[in-house]
């Protein structure tokens, strides 16, 4: 049995078809995870600004005299 060049291109092709499919697919989902953690913060932070802003006393001082 003898293996050609042309059978080891064929094979390397399709195995780099394979890696450029997992590497898209896995760019995707971190893309998606990266994007939904700075969603999460972001309403976070923004839920946090609204609770201390409408429990906060604003206390006035005045001189007299």
């Amino acid at each position: 049995m003898s293996v050609e060049k042309s059978d080891l291109e064929a094979k390397l092709r399709e195995i780099q078809g394979v890696i450029d499919e997992t590497t898209g697919s896995a760019k995707t989902v971190g893309i998606a995870i990266v994007i939904g953690v700075v969603l999460l913060l972001l309403i976070t932070f923004l839920s946090g600004r609204k609770k201390g802003k409408k429990g906060s006393a604003r206390v006035e001082v005045y001189r007299l005299g």
